[in-house]
């Protein structure tokens, strides 16, 4: 069996990144970004999840995570839950958002691809995959989190890694971050 792309140290950090399906651009509004900070802090608070570094984007996000050695979740089952949970509660939100002008448009496509894939009934809004990468040097640490900071520079959205408000690029520099950071 194939361990590329799985967790296999328990308590080790890890690189994961998830995206939507279609990389629908959700999370340009600032509701859709609070149920995924908000879920975050709930894995925080409840399941032993430490976020070490992360960015919101439109439509994938990127992070590098563990688990604390005193709780009984793994890794793989809080990023399941997360993506499970905030799937529900972005799919609602997008649904009886009246203002959503891409309303129709997205849950068609939520939709389609969720009648496309065995593991969904109805609607699938995250792909299927996160792509766990084993962060077990300063180095491939390094490289992961500039690449977290680096991506909202490369998309254009702000000038400095520091001053896109979705990222933990401000708590490494100085500024209030919105998810409390473990720092390795």
């Amino acid at each position: 069996m194939s361990t590329r792309y799985k967790f296999t140290e328990k308590y080790a950090a890890y690189f994961i990144t998830f995206a939507v399906v279609e990389w629908i651009d959700v999370f340009t509004r600032n509701e859709y970004r609070k149920i995924f900070t908000d879920s975050i802090l709930y894995c925080i608070a409840n399941k032993g999840l430490n976020v070490h570094g992360w960015v919101l984007m439109t439509n994938h996000v990127h992070m590098i995570i563990s688990i604390e050695k005193s709780t009984e979740h793994t890794l793989s089952d809080v990023v399941r839950d997360m993506k499970k949970y905030t799937a529900m509660q972005l799919l609602k939100s997008i649904s009886e958002n009246e203002r959503e002008s891409r309303r129709n448009w997205m849950i068609k496509i939520f939709s389609f691809s969720g009648r496309h894939n065995s593991n969904n009934t109805n609607y699938q809004f995250w792909q299927q995959d996160n792509h766990p990468i084993l962060l077990d040097s300063t180095e491939k640490l390094g490289r992961a989190m500039e690449y977290i900071h680096q991506n909202p520079v490369k998309g254009g959205f702000v000038d400095l890694p520091e001053e896109y408000l979705w990222s933990s690029a401000r708590d490494y520099s100085g500024k209030p971050g919105i998810i409390p950071l473990v720092y390795l």
